[in-house]
């Protein structure tokens, strides 16, 4: 039992932190230009592509470092010739357009990659046991997967928070026309934030990518949790993605791992039950729901808390 809950808790932090590392750009995108990016899990899938493709050409490290770049570079475009252009249609103009965006990306991947998983593997530095504990070897990649994901939220926190770029970026989203008459070019703050936003969700793909399967409709099934992570947090804060990510994490991870149904605390139903629905929902165990924990959560944070853990605004 004992090491079900350490082996656990190990994989839920570290699924934490990858969601999280998702979900930090798209909060970000959010709380700065106040955009909510549809299309940004499918920049997590571009990032994926991108390190599987320079890893074979070049190798996984160059691709850790090329990947993202070259996804932020697309992000950029896609605000500067894209979403600033719908920008003066209304938010609804928005979503419609990174729906859109999300589909067009598929659609590309699957042209140039096709739809079969690629292989996509862990590099040979980092392809052994970190530690073993309980008998079980925990391997080095996934613990090199959890520090990059710490490292880059407390990266994000000092730049936001300690450094002049922290406070020009905040600024330029409370009081453009301010930050514009000091001299500095809101517009293009908007498209670094962005491809800041979008390189951050490739990141999350170029190490996620070997440890998990890298195939063209990996966007459209991490997508709709980064969505959970952030109103569960609260929109536009990135504390309360933190919290939400870790929170997902554990969650999922332990009902995974849980095998316990109704019939076995409370015994078999009567006979008379046998062929009903009852019996169906009487039988069925905490990993068959794991899949959709995430939602019980955010419908009872938004029943209760409308406004996110740590949100400041009203979802």
């Amino acid at each position: 039992m004992l090491e079900l809950v350490v082996i656990s808790t190990l994989n839920g932090v570290l699924f934490g932190m990858l969601l999280f590392l998702m979900a930090s750009g798209l909060t970000v995108i959010f709380s700065m230009l106040g955009v909510l990016n549809f299309a940004h899990a499918s920049f997590y899938m571009l990032g994926a592509f991108f390190g599987f493709q320079i890893s074979r050409w070049f190798g996984f490290w160059p691709a850790l470092l090329v990947a993202p770049i070259l996804a932020g570079i697309i992000g950029a475009g896609v605000e500067r010739f894209g979403l600033r252009q719908v920008h003066r249609n209304g938010h609804v103009a928005e979503l419609l357009f990174t729906f859109g965006l999300a589909f067009a990306i598929e659609e590309v991947v699957q042209i140039i990659w096709g739809k079969s998983p690629v292989d996509f593997r862990v590099p040979s530095s980092l392809d052994f046991p970190a530690f073993t504990i309980f008998s079980t070897n925990y391997p080095a990649y996934k613990m090199f997967m959890l520090l990059v994901s710490v490292a880059i939220f407390l990266a994000l926190l000092v730049v936001l928070k300690r450094t002049r770029v922290g406070m020009i970026v905040q600024a330029a989203l409370t009081h453009p026309h301010m930050v514009g008459h000091l001299g500095h070019n809101v517009g293009r703050i908007f498209m670094m934030v962005f491809g800041v936003g979008t390189a951050l969700a490739a990141v999350a793909g170029v190490i996620a990518g070997p440890a998990l399967v890298t195939q063209s409709n990996m966007a459209g099934l991490l997508g709709p949790i980064l969505f959970v992570v952030v109103v569960v947090g609260g929109l536009g804060s990135l504390p309360g993605a933190f919290i939400a990510s870790l929170l997902i994490g554990l969650v999922q991870t332990f009902a995974v791992s849980m095998n316990g149904s109704l019939s076995e605390v409370f015994g078999p139903l009567s006979p008379a039950y046998a062929s009903t629905w009852l019996s169906d929902i009487w039988n069925v165990t905490v990993a068959q729901i794991a899949p959709i924990m995430p939602y019980v959560l955010l419908v009872l944070i938004l029943a209760l808390r409308p406004m996110g853990l740590l949100g400041t605004r009203e979802t």
